[in-house]
């Protein structure tokens, strides 16, 4: 049925009817051409109606407004990768610009209608629509392959005016409510997204893991871990992707969720055990940004899978997960040659052996050949993988010390051999950094010789006397000051 340019709902018949009618208008087997006009009339319709009366007197309202939301935010969805040449990009975010117009102004006669009649008469009516609105905004709000400067404005400015109308501060107390008691609209809003974010179709529309990796973020806890069962399984499913960017979309999600969940329901029916394996078998992908997401992931997953033991002193320690990763972290980074990779394994090192403390001495000899390794390579003008190297051997004498003595001579020769050459380093790595450098070879030597009773500053004398470059000399005067043992040869 073609239906007349809209003045107002016809007599005897309510306005909820006609948002029906044009809820099947709309519907997506209908040409583009065709639902473009029926959201001109519908916007037409919602700008001369009646609210205030029509909230009063029409109960259909509140589903009728629903429909209609759920059908706009259908036509406004980015175009499925499989039919994806059908409706290019320009034209979706065209439409998906015209159609937040129509939800601007909706949104502004609630708005209106809500100072007249008050929240308890509007809030009911918009409710079943909100979800459906929130997640077209989420969807066209940032820059995107199928938005435009235009759909982004358009949908920012319906985001915040929800927001305005629902009477929240923010995007999470409209998703979380105000306080933990208060329902919000999360579990409408996981609800509307759960369909499409199974293992069949979670790739049909591009936009579902943004919009679900987004609203996941907006929630922390005490609010998330209520929710657990419908976040987890979605952002297993995204991390176990073949395509490096949404396993690392989907780490970012379970990194969200170890964060904001407590570890005791982590720990229950296994989940903290699940996710440990999902991201460890991401540690053997050669992608440095994986890498560095998922280990930081593991970091803080760790407490909620190694719970105190209690430890009885004639039995060895039991090995955990993260000295099983750190074993292989030292087995990758041993003959690893990519700079990238080289330093996303060094950066996080220092935090591992902070971890393990005096356990790190499970894994001493590896870590030594790494230490050394890495210390003798040049690792470009920012010299990131030499730097944390450096605090890594710095925090392994530190926890290790009764085991340091033993291999003072193979750390004393690699820090020297550094510091030379930095020293007549020729190269365009800038002061500042050299100077870091230099610093923390100072500072590892004089840990170094604290754990060895001062043999460092011992075997220091004779180079001391023998030396000729200033800069040598003052970096052996600066470990002698630190250490407390001034020789008369370094005075």
């Amino acid at each position: 049925m073609e239906l007349e340019s809209p003045r107002g709902p016809c007599p005897g018949q309510n306005l909820s009817d006609l948002l029906q009618q044009f809820t099947c208008q709309g519907a997506p087997g209908r040409s583009g051409v065709a639902q473009d006009s029926t959201v001109q009339e519908l916007d037409a319709l919602i700008g001369t109606a009646d609210w205030p009366a029509l909230l009063q007197g029409d109960p259909g309202i509140p589903q009728a407004l629903g429909q209609v939301a759920r059908t706009l935010c259908g036509q406004a969805a980015p175009p499925k990768e499989e039919d994806g040449r059908s409706a290019p990009a320009p034209r979706g975010a065209e439409r998906a610009a015209r159609i937040g117009a129509v939800f601007l102004g909706l949104l502004e006669k609630m708005e209106a209608a809500k100072g007249s009649l008050g929240p308890a008469a509007v809030m009911p009516a918009l409710r079943p629509a909100a979800p459906h609105i929130y997640i077209f905004s989420v969807t066209h709000s940032q820059e995107q392959p199928w938005t435009s400067p235009a759909s982004q404005k358009a949908a920012q400015e319906v985001l915040a005016l929800l927001l305005r109308v629902a009477d929240c501060g923010s995007v999470a107390e409209f998703l979380r409510g105000e306080t933990e008691d208060q329902a919000g609209r999360f579990t409408a809003v996981m609800g509307l997204l759960k369909p499409e974010l199974n293992k069949e179709s979670w790739k049909n529309n591009p936009a579902t893991k943004h919009a679900f990796s987004w609203t996941l973020h907006q929630v922390t806890r005490p609010w998330l871990s209520h929710h657990l069962e419908r976040i987890l399984p979605p952002s297993l499913l995204i991390s176990d992707d073949y395509q490096t960017e949404n396993k690392i979309l989907g780490v970012h999600c379970l990194h969200h969720i170890v964060l904001n969940v407590p570890a005791a329901d982590l720990r229950q029916f296994n989940r903290a055990q699940v996710l440990y394996h999902a991201l460890f078998n991401h540690l053997y992908t050669p992608e440095p940004d994986l890498i560095q997401a998922v280990l930081e992931c593991l970091l803080d997953l760790f407490p909620a899978l190694e719970r105190p033991l209690q430890w009885k002193a004639p039995e060895p320690r039991p090995t955990g997960p993260c000295d099983d990763v750190l074993q292989l972290i030292l087995t990758h980074m041993e003959p690893e040659y990519r700079l990238l990779l080289r330093r996303t394994y060094a950066r996080n090192l220092p935090a591992f052996v902070e971890r393990l403390g005096i356990l790190t001495v499970r894994h001493l000899k590896r870590l030594e050949q790494v230490i050394v390794g890495y210390l003798e390579v040049y690792d470009g003008p920012e010299e990131e993988a030499r730097l944390r190297i450096l605090e890594t051997l710095k925090l392994t004498i530190q926890h290790c010390w009764p085991r340091i003595p033993c291999r003072l001579e193979i750390f004393l020769k690699a820090l020297l051999k550094l510091v030379c050459d930095i020293v007549r380093d020729q190269s365009l790595t800038p002061e500042p950094v050299k100077a870091a450098l230099l610093q923390g070879a100072i500072d590892c030597l004089t840990v170094l010789d604290h754990c060895s009773s001062g043999q460092v500053t011992s075997l220091l004398a004779k180079p001391l006397q023998s030396c000729k470059d200033d800069k040598i000399l003052d970096c052996i005067r600066k470990v002698q000051q630190l250490s407390g043992r001034t020789t008369h040869a370094g005075t």
